[in-house]
């Protein structure tokens, strides 16, 4: 599906859909460069374009990214297309590595996750030259992008795991926000337990990313590293996921399936999480900050209910943690117009355009004096108290596994949604994903 921007200015291809296979991806890939190519010659120069950028279409992301792009076209005269890319990261990679892997130069300017400058690095222009150090960004955000000495790609904007909760229904019942996940699901249980006796059926205690792709393992990893479990891999590189407090993190979260979190949230992502959540039929929700503009918007069943907190700890020795996350731009080396996509990413990754993303839709700045913006603060409450939890993030892995982290996920994401599912003990199943890693770990010799 194609679809014109305003002005003609920006066109977006929607690339979103259910999981694809390899080959599929190559088909789809085809289609898109041939009818490119029949476009072209139908309408002339009408559809020419002197960029292409690749945009993720999650919540208002899509419409976010549009407006900057337009915003720097219309001062550069540089027409832009925006390609929108599969909301899954695990597909989006899928496809931005064949797209890669070809030399294809369709898409100038790439939209990276944070853990994927390890894989796809060597496909990306060296941006350090255009900063001054770091650039006023989080120094640990430089240094994930940072990948033998070459700077791959520009922070957008950083993320970490938050708590969702419906102030409404903690006050109602008299419960505290809860400190550990154990306190969570009593209080979940206890409210929707007094709410369906008003005919509240539908409401459920706790929504997350349980479906089988990384985002599970952002959301495992939360668990584990509450409980003092480890982060899968040490940053020494040594396999740890299979210890005691890994498998106590696991048989909790596996507890809630069925009981406070519906069945279905083994096939729920960030928005499926939320839409349950918006709706008013979840009283907690794990998703990112993205989620808290969506909330409050004007259409929203919970507007003006919900509160923010960071995510419950393990334990009374555990303690609250969120996963690293966040998008970069990245510059590709086979663009034809390396120096404008170079200025692109400058101004998509900009102070000013940073704040604007934030006050619209709740996106973390890479900036840290952007945290004590009065303007900033006042549209994200949340941003002042979670700051912290926001600079010292827990990483998933990937440095230290570099090109093999894919598959580090894959096979880790995998086990934990069979635990979920009822499919596998969590200390068998974890004794079986530690024995899997070092095979994986003797290939790639991390």
């Amino acid at each position: 599906m194609t679809r014109e921007g305003a002005g003609g200015a920006t066109h977006f291809f929607d690339d979103t859909g259910p999981a694809m296979r390899s080959t599929g991806l190559r088909r789809r890939f085809g289609r898109f460069v041939v009818l490119l190519a029949i476009a072209s010659f139908l309408c002339g120069t009408a559809l020419a374009q002197d960029l292409s950028i690749s945009c993720g279409a999650v919540g208002v992301e899509l419409k976010l990214c549009k407006e900057g792009v337009e915003a720097w076209s219309a001062k550069s005269g540089v027409d832009v297309r925006i390609v929108s890319t599969p909301n899954s990261s695990t597909e989006r990679l899928a496809l931005y590595q064949q797209i890669l892997a070809a030399k294809a130069d369709d898409i100038d300017l790439f939209q990276v996750d944070v853990v994927w400058p390890g894989t796809l690095g060597s496909h990306f222009v060296d941006l350090s030259k255009h900063l001054d150090g770091d650039g006023g960004h989080f120094p640990a955000l430089i240094r994930n992008n940072t990948v033998d000495g070459r700077l791959v790609a520009l922070p957008w904007w950083t993320d970490a795991g938050v708590l969702y909760y419906r102030r409404d229904l903690l006050e109602k019942y008299g419960e505290p926000v809860p400190e550990t996940w154990r306190q969570m699901a009593a209080t979940a249980a206890k409210i929707i337990k007094g709410e369906r006796m008003t005919d509240q059926r539908r409401l459920w205690g706790y929504v997350f990313q349980g479906k089988a792709y990384e985002g599970l393992t952002c959301n495992a990893l939360e668990w584990l590293d509450s409980f003092g479990g480890g982060r899968i891999v040490s940053p020494e590189g040594d396999i740890t996921v299979d210890n005691p407090k890994s498998v106590e993190a696991l048989t909790l979260a596996a507890s809630w399936v069925g009981k406070i979190a519906p069945v279905g949230v083994l096939n729920y992502d960030e928005e499926a999480s939320r839409g349950v959540f918006q709706s008013g039929n979840a009283v907690f929700m794990r998703n990112w900050p993205y989620a808290w503009a969506l909330a409050n918007s004007a259409d929203s069943a919970i507007r003006g209910k919900v509160g923010v907190v960071a995510l419950p700890k393990g334990g009374r020795d555990g303690k609250h943690t969120g996963t690293l996350g966040g998008w970069n731009i990245a510059v590709s080396r086979y663009s034809k117009h390396p120096e404008q996509a170079i200025r692109l990413a400058l101004f998509l990754t900009s102070k000013a355009e940073q704040k604007r993303r934030a006050l619209a839709g709740s996106y973390n700045p890479t900036y840290p004096a952007l945290y004590k913006d009065t303007e900033v603060l006042a549209a994200n409450p949340f941003y002042g108290t979670l700051f912290e939890t926001f600079k010292n993030a827990v990483a998933r892995p990937s440095g230290v596994t570099g090109a093999a982290y894919n598959r580090v996920s894959a096979v880790f994401w995998a086990t934990v949604h069979d635990v979920l599912a009822g499919k596998q003990d969590p200390k068998a199943a974890l004794k079986a994903l530690e024995r899997r890693l070092k095979r994986i770990e003797r290939r790639a010799r991390w």
